[in-house]
């Protein structure tokens, strides 16, 4: 079940069974010539001290008003999302969403579709128009944003861009929360 995660929940023990592990075969990217896909084969993971700095940056999240949604079966953490909640864009149209994780054994079962309304939900009532996501290039990450109703950002943002250059900077319109 889909809720809020309290800050005092946030230790790294939280994740102490969560898998991020993702193998990545092709990747999206943009290119002069416009969108491709690339062979670009990897193992995606996090490493002790990316889990801490997750911890601290989730932490944040909450601390600067912004949510942590979290989905757990029987005690174990499946997959969680994060929108910030400061407003960007030109207009301040834009939450972005930092964040949305699904524990590698738990993928392809609808988790990262509730997390995804839940967070269209909050995004959409805090007064957002869009929600704004530097997402990860593999096909699979890209499918489950195309699915979820996401699509090319109208407007960049730089820091995003400079932090991952290879991500693909997406925007949601928060008018259809089923998807």
């Amino acid at each position: 079940m889909v809720r809020k995660l309290e800050k005092e929940e946030l230790e790294r023990a939280l994740f102490a069974q969560f898998h991020r592990r993702q193998v990545v075969t092709k990747c999206r990217r943009k290119t002069d010539a416009g969108w491709v896909i690339l062979d670009d084969p990897f193992v995606d993971d996090w490493t002790e001290e990316e889990y801490l700095l997750l911890v601290q940056c989730l932490r944040n999240t909450l601390d600067t008003g912004g949510v942590v949604f979290r989905d757990f079966e029987d005690g174990v953490l499946k997959g969680f999302a994060s929108v910030e909640g400061a407003f960007s864009g030109s207009r301040g149209q834009y939450l972005e969403l930092t964040c949305i994780h699904v524990s590698e054994e738990y993928r392809g079962r609808g988790i990262g579709r509730k997390l995804m309304v839940s967070a269209k939900q909050w995004a959409r009532d805090a007064g957002a128009e869009k929600l704004y996501i530097s997402a990860h290039s593999a096909v699979e990450s890209q499918a489950f944003y195309d699915a979820m109703g996401c699509r090319e950002a109208e407007e960049y943002n730089a820091l995003c861009v400079e932090k991952e250059p290879c991500d693909c900077q997406l925007e949601c319109a928060l008018t259809d929360l089923t998807k």
